[in-house]
C-alpha cells in the first residue's frame, strides 16, 4: 500500500469534468485506489463517489493505492491532479 497527500488546484474543485478525468486515470489501474477527505473515504474510479466528497479548491486529499501497479498508479494520479486535470 501506497499514499501520498495532495492538494487540489482547480478552481472549481472536483466538479463533473475533473472528477470524470481522476476517474479515468484511476480506471487504467488494477490496484484499489481510494482517497481520504475530512475523515470520509471516496472511490478514485467512481464519478459519483468523487463528486460526492465534495473536494474544493485548496483541499487536501490523500490518495490510497492497494494492488500490484500501486506505484505507478498513485504517481499518475498525483501527476494529474497537480497539472490541474485538464482544466
Amino acid at each position: 500500500m501506497v499514499s501520498q497527500k495532495v492538494v487540489i488546484k482547480n478552481p472549481t474543485g472536483l466538479h463533473l469534468r475533473p472528477a470524470g478525468i481522476l476517474c479515468k486515470e484511476a480506471m487504467q489501474f488494477k490496484s484499489l485506489i481510494t482517497f481520504s477527505f475530512r475523515g470520509n473515504t471516496a472511490n478514485a474510479k467512481s464519478v459519483l463517489s468523487v463528486l460526492g466528497a465534495c473536494v474544493k479548491c485548496g483541499d487536501e486529499i490523500e490518495f490510497v493505492c492497494e494492488g500490484e501497479d500501486e506505484e505507478q498508479a498513485l504517481k499518475t494520479l498525483v501527476e494529474a491532479v497537480e497539472s490541474g486535470l485538464g482544466e
